[in-house]
């Protein structure tokens, strides 16, 4: 059990990915518009919905997640934090999102999607790995969902960055804001978010941010994103 923001709990099924930083990383990067119908790709166990609909009581969540263990947790968690009515879960391969969705019927979307390339399989691969997905199935699917207009936000590795951007222009997605996160000031980059907008002109604003001061003590960002 993990005891989220506002009261929220999450359960996770057996194989799942625990929650991470990078979950709440990218609820923190997130914009909703007001009363926003958010699409999240690959919801898994519907972490990233119910870190929404805790910080906002307005928006409604919808999941898309393959494996049905994991769809069944999402509805599990919606139904044990009252939330029925903000959060789902659809039991299906985002590739096929244009059989039972219509186009444009959300505002947002997000995901937490597998890094790794198909190849490099370990514990939990479909987590962490495109055996199902590629980056380009996941803009495809973000761009068909989104509204004229809408934001898709995704948390990934450096190293793929000019994959997504090329996919997500391929996809008429314009990138549009990019958070580079450090664990401390002097590291690496270890995770990049960032915000495409469908039909937007191009224009990308660049923020940094990390998680540790460099004596190890939790940054002003790490004790916004945990409510600290």
């Amino acid at each position: 059990m993990e005891y989220l923001h506002n009261g929220f709990t999450l359960s996770l099924c057996e194989g799942a990915f625990p929650l991470s930083t990078d979950s709440i990383a990218l609820s923190g990067f997130v914009r909703l518009p007001r009363q926003a119908r958010v699409l999240d790709l690959g919801s898994g166990c519907g972490t990233l919905g119910l870190l929404l609909c805790a910080y906002d009581s307005a928006c409604q969540v919808t999941g898309v997640e393959i494996d049905e263990k994991a769809h069944l947790t999402a509805l599990e968690n919606a139904r044990v934090n009252g939330a029925q009515s903000r959060l789902s879960s659809i039991c299906a391969d985002l590739r096929t999102l244009h059989s039972f969705l219509a186009p444009g019927s959300f505002q947002v979307c997000v995901s937490n999607p597998p890094y790794f390339p198909a190849g490099q399989e370990s514990a939990n691969s479909k987590a962490r790995h495109q055996l199902q997905c590629d980056s380009d199935d996941l803009f495809e699917a973000a761009a068909w969902a989104l509204q004229y207009g809408g934001d898709f936000f995704l948390v990934h590795k450096p190293e793929r960055l000019a994959e997504l951007c090329a996919c997500a222009v391929n996809h008429k997605l314009q990138p549009k804001r990019l958070l580079l996160l450090r664990h401390k000031p002097a590291d690496p980059i270890s995770l990049v978010l960032l915000q495409c907008r469908k039909g937007g002109k191009p224009g990308l604003s660049i923020e940094e941010e990390y998680l540790q001061e460099a004596n190890g003590t939790p940054s002003a960002y790490y004790r916004k994103l945990y409510h600290i």
